[in-house]
């Protein structure tokens, strides 16, 4: 990624001019800088961001100029069959974009050729121009480079835990991978009341952080992880959430599911590819599912995530790993290849 000057266009009807306070650099945005997931070039990376509102234009309802706000790639139209039946991650009409017909709002300072908006926010930037159903004003309390997180990583964490596993109080979960995602996850099994949940990683580091989030044991990732998930657990578990997006990972989650558990892929799995399960495993009413974004509600659900962090209850804190500049933002992509890094996270002063 180079670093460019873009031009971003003034707010139109419904749309939402936000100053970038602080952004951060999660791993699906990876998947697309690297290939892995196609998206239309040239482009701004970046989703999982906070800031506050600049301007608004016509029609805009829900936010103010000078609101704090949150970001969300899953912007809603909130009329679709996905909307009105309370699905809004799920929506994709196209209401929510500029017609082709209309000025992009962003293109190249130099040259002033179309730049191709990504996952409705494109956030690596000063500024975000947005549909007025792609961000939600927070308390002013809460602070800016810590809300980014809430953008992706915990609403998806925690947001699968509430919203598409259901996990109750005393039941067992295993979350396998200790990144972002995984970590919110552990972190809202643990303010649910979850029984036992068990942390999976190869990282030792990650798994202490864990720890420190609300596991109550870990596994350091093998060759027998399946083996030992399910002697742990006297069985297997309630819940085993797939925080990685690979094949391997999702089958182990499907594996180590106790009768009647249930599996959600959460990770991003490269198109192509295929989960292979024994069909036998069925007859013992175990169940696969996936979740997008934590099947997420967000103008109800970062509110409440913001109010667990104020309140103390929502670790945020240990998610950052480094504070850092834009021009270091192919440094941070790297430390997401390697595996070893939570979250970095750009700040703009």
């Amino acid at each position: 990624m180079a670093v460019e000057d873009v031009q971003v266009a003034s707010p139109g009807p419904r749309e939402v001019l936000i100053r970038t306070a602080a952004v951060g650099v999660c791993r699906s945005d990876l998947h697309f800088v690297d290939g892995t997931y196609p998206t239309a070039l040239p482009t701004v990376p970046g989703h999982e961001a906070a800031g506050i509102v600049e301007a608004v234009g016509s029609e805009v309802h829900r936010v103010r100029v000078g609101d704090p706000v949150i970001t969300c790639l899953s912007a809603f139209c909130g009329q679709c069959e996905f909307c009105v039946t309370g699905r809004l991650s799920l929506c994709v009409d196209e209401s929510t974009k500029r017609r082709s017909t209309e000025p992009p709002r962003l293109s190249l300072a130099a040259g002033g050729d179309p730049v191709h908006q990504y996952l409705n926010l494109s956030a690596f930037a000063e500024t975000m121009l947005v549909h007025e159903h792609a961000c939600q004003s927070i308390d002013p309390a809460m602070p800016l480079d810590r809300a980014a997180l809430i953008g992706c990583a915990v609403l998806t964490g925690a947001g699968t835990v509430w919203n598409a596993a259901k996990v109750q109080p005393g039941e067992t979960v295993a979350v396998i991978g200790c990144g972002g995602v995984g970590l919110a996850a552990i972190n809202a099994a643990a303010i649910t009341g979850a029984g036992r949940i068990v942390a999976v990683d190869p990282v030792p580091e990650k798994l202490e952080l864990a720890r420190k989030l609300g596991a109550t044991d870990t596994v350091q990732s093998g060759e027998h992880t399946a083996e030992e998930l399910l002697q742990l657990t006297r069985g297997g578990v309630d819940h085993a959430l797939e925080c990685v997006g690979r094949t391997s990972t999702a089958e182990l989650a499907f594996h180590a599911l106790k009768r009647g558990g249930t599996a959600t892929v959460v990770g991003m799995i490269p198109p192509g590819e295929e989960v292979k399960l024994p069909g036998w495993h069925f007859l013992a009413e175990k169940k696969i599912q996936g979740s997008l974004l934590g099947s997420n509600r967000f103008p109800v659900d970062i509110p409440r995530l913001v109010d667990f962090y104020l309140r103390g209850k929502l670790d945020l804190d240990s998610l950052v790993a480094e504070r850092i500049g834009l021009g270091q933002v192919n440094e941070a992509m790297g430390k997401l290849r390697s595996g070893d890094s939570v979250r970095s996270v750009i700040t703009f002063g």
